[in-house]
């Protein structure tokens, strides 16, 4: 496996070592002791799984109490994955940073507690796994508003609006957010 800086020091992407032939592939999306020698010495308690029709936006989420590292992939289709700092003490807080993921480059994203989180589903059928530091905790979830002009996520719709959940249209804008220390 590689881990590969971002722009956000604690958000990282893995790219894991691919074995295949004319049959398929193989590879490992988590092993224990490989992600702690790359510094990621991680323990999760939940996995998570959605699909996702073309369009659908789910997100921007966080838990404000038990925060969750999330640890994401795509295994069919591809997203646009937002991840948004909002650690107060962070020297990146508010920035956003956006990566491609798909079933086609088989990257793996960290992104860490204290974190917002969202994805755009690419195409048809998407598939999208997270593992989860923390137990989901509905009554200390939050959810930021996804078009937020304070944030200026750049989300690739080209002009079309996002498929959204009663919960993340009405997410709060960024003034009225509870954020981390």
């Amino acid at each position: 496996m590689q881990l590969i800086d971002t722009s956000i020091a604690d958000v990282k992407i893995i790219e894991p070592k691919l074995f295949g032939d004319d049959r398929g592939f193989f590879y490992e999306s988590w092993n224990e002791q490989t992600f702690a020698a790359l510094g990621l010495d991680l323990t999760f308690v939940q996995d998570n799984h959605s699909k996702s029709a073309k369009g659908v936006l789910r997100g921007l989420h966080y838990q404000i109490e038990k925060p969750q590292g999330k640890l994401v992939r795509v295994t069919a289709g591809s997203v646009y994955d937002v991840a948004v700092d909002l650690r107060r003490s962070s020297p990146t807080f508010l920035q956003w940073e956006a990566f491609t993921l798909s079933a086609q480059n088989k990257r793996i994203l960290w992104v860490p507690p204290g974190f917002g989180h969202g994805f755009l589903s690419m195409e048809d059928s998407t598939e999208f796994l997270y593992r989860c530091t923390e137990f989901y905790a509905p009554e200390h979830e939050r959810s930021l508003l996804w078009n937020d002009p304070d944030l200026a996520i750049h989300w690739p719709l080209d002009g079309v609006q996002p498929s959204l959940s009663a919960k993340d249209a009405a997410g709060v804008p960024l003034a009225q957010a509870e954020l981390f220390a």
